[in-house]
């Protein structure tokens, strides 16, 4: 499959539970159409039975003083209650079938929806969200809509079908009866449906408490060689043991909640029960029913009851998916941070001449990291950034990749402002090599085709030779088609490094960003690569962030910051002249790296 040929924009979501159920069950109208006809027959040929059962039983008491006569007595009602067996059977089996149709791809799409939706989330809403929290909902939410729809369709309408037609047939056989019956069938439903509704919270907050707990597990297991390293395997245990207890106890409320109401419908019914038996032999008793209505009132007074107790345990369920849902639209269809303005139009670029003009930002307001900036990187000129950690430099960057948006000022690229144009084609024309390079549990040659998925086999092994890979991937078992196992586990850092560096040469974007590219690598591969490096930064705006101070030497001009400021500007022979703060830095060099220094801003 060709994912290229998806859209990147966002679906539209409904953020209600009940509006995003009808969101998706709108798409399969005519197949829910089809089920409701088969439930309806199947439901109408189980309600029938009990009344070709009377006609059978009221055939045979006919016929007990001429026995001949019993089979010609009970021959149409004895073949109508096969055909009704028969019927019940094939509608069933056929509703069956359109559900095995239907299920997984309604699945898939809320599954896929969703999925699309928390792509285009901010980088702050990620990263104050646990992504094994997030895949939990997604996961949940996406059964809850397929199970609702099933419940409403296989379990609601038959069981309403049914409750209908027996309270007519009932009504046709004793209308005392009917009436008793259906009094006590809305009181049930009714006590049933308020019990419920107000299990709901706890249903909500049990879904909530068991996606935390998701979260944790998969934090806890992505960190598992830094648990073994720092000999807290026992802490660990123990921190996820608070966790699972908030679990249990939320789940234990749930399903108390859940066991109370089967309870009272337990009672209820069987109170029902034998009401129903007892009036029904008190109105044969005075002759108000003969014995085949006795027999046909009481099969459909027990079938009534034992729908009635399934609907209200239909309720139970119902609730628990609606809960499921609500926790997981709650959390993923909130309103996005950054968007596209309407009318947004692609970049298009002609130099890559970057400019910040009077730019304010912080990640919290009153904190911030920049105030009042302006900055101009012309196009096709190389810049690196210094200065210690939490001067800047990566929030910066951010900005530039509109991971965030500026509270004030603005951020242009070849005079267009960033908040203008689509962020789809902002990312396509800037090419990043971050220090933390992200890998999938893919293959070596997916990872690196990620920079251009159009690129065939030969433009893969260039970008990996560029990268100073190609050789290490072809000593690994499967070579090319080597899995490299969740972010690249199964590589080392400088490997890692290398695919990522690969994969921007295939990318070949005009405006390339480097943080820390080179810093897992050891000073024999940088210089390896150094060559190429420098034909990838030809023809291109390039932004450097280095804490080895040789890489950035080369470049035409370094940018030197200092909480939020840049306080010096010029070549790295021009700073040095100066003898500021650039001189300071390259002096206290300690094996080529910045001594290492944090500041307030990060």
């Amino acid at each position: 499959m060709d994912e290229s040929h998806h859209p990147a924009h966002a679906p539209a979501l409904p953020s209600e539970p009940f509006a995003f159920l009808l969101h998706f069950f709108r798409h399969y109208y005519g197949w829910c159409v089809l089920v409701v006809v088969l439930e309806i027959g199947s439901s109408a040929s189980s309600i029938l039975t009990p009344y070709a059962i009377g006609q059978i039983v009221g055939g045979v008491t006919d016929s007990l003083t001429v026995r001949e006569q019993i089979f010609s007595a009970v021959a149409f009602p004895l073949g109508l209650y096969l055909l009704l067996n028969l019927g019940e059977v094939i509608f069933s089996r056929a509703g069956a079938s359109c559900r095995i149709v239907i299920a997984p791809r309604l699945r898939a799409q809320v599954t896929s929806e969703l999925y699309a939706y928390l792509q285009h989330h901010s980088h702050r809403f990620l990263s104050n969200n646990f992504a094994g929290a997030l895949a939990s909902r997604i996961s949940e939410t996406s059964t809850s809509v397929n199970m609702t729809l099933w419940t409403l369709v296989f379990d609601f309408l038959p069981i309403v079908v049914t409750l209908t037609v027996s309270i007519i047939l009932l009504w046709y056989a004793s209308i005392p009866l009917s009436l008793f019956t259906l009094v006590w069938a809305l009181l049930y439903l009714s006590i049933s449906y308020w019990l419920a509704r107000r299990c709901r919270p706890l249903a909500h907050k049990s879904a909530e408490a068991r996606s935390i707990t998701v979260g944790k597990v998969v934090d806890a297991v992505t960190n598992l060689a830094s648990v073994r390293l720092f000999a807290m395997l026992g802490f660990e245990r123990g921190y996820l043991e608070s966790f699972l207890n908030n679990e249990i106890a939320a789940s234990r409320r749930w399903l108390w909640s859940n066991e109370k109401i089967l309870w009272f419908q337990f009672l209820l019914a069987s109170t029902l029960k034998v009401g129903t038996l007892l009036f029904a032999l008190w109105l044969w008793q005075q002759d108000q029913i003969s014995v085949a209505d006795f027999v046909m009132s009481i099969s459909l007074s027990l079938l009534i009851i034992g729908e009635v107790r399934n609907i209200s345990r239909r309720f139970i369920d119902l609730f628990e998916y609606i809960g499921n849902i609500a926790n997981g639209v709650g959390i993923i269809v909130r309103e996005h941070e950054i968007v596209d303005r309407p009318g947004a139009q692609p970049l298009h670029i002609t130099r890559g001449c970057i400019e910040l003009r009077g730019v304010t930002f912080g990640y919290s307001p009153d904190n911030p990291v920049f105030e009042n900036l302006d900055l101009r990187i012309e196009g096709g000129q190389r810049v690196g950034l210094v200065g210690y950690s939490g001067s800047g430099k990566s929030t910066l960057l951010n900005l530039i990749l509109r991971l965030y948006d500026p509270q004030q000022g603005s951020i242009l690229i070849d005079g267009q402002d960033i908040r203008e144009v689509t962020q789809q084609s902002l990312h396509e024309q800037i090419s990043l090599i971050p220090q933390d390079p992200g890998l999938f549990h893919r293959t070596l040659l997916e990872n690196i085709r990620y920079g251009r998925p159009g690129a065939t086999r030969e433009e893969i092994e260039l970008a990996a030779r560029g990268a100073d890979a190609h050789e290490f991937i072809e000593r690994m078992p499967n070579q090319y088609e080597s899995l490299v196992g969740e972010r690249g586990v199964k590589l080392s850092g400088g490997q890692r490094q290398r695919i990522s560096i690969a994969r921007v040469i295939a990318k070949n974007a005009p405006i390339l960003i480097m943080d820390e590219a080179t810093s897992s690598l050891d000073s024999i591969t940088e210089q390896a690569i150094q060559n190429s490096l420098s034909a990838l930064m030809k023809n291109k705006t390039v932004i450097v962030v280095a804490h080895r101070l040789s890489t950035i030497a080369h470049l035409d001009r370094i940018l030197v910051f200092n909480r939020g400021r840049i306080i010096e500007d010029g070549s790295h022979a021009q700073l040095l002249a100066a003898n500021g703060a650039y001189t300071q830095l390259w002096s206290r060099q300690a094996d080529g790296f910045l001594v290492e220094e944090t500041e307030q801003n990060d």
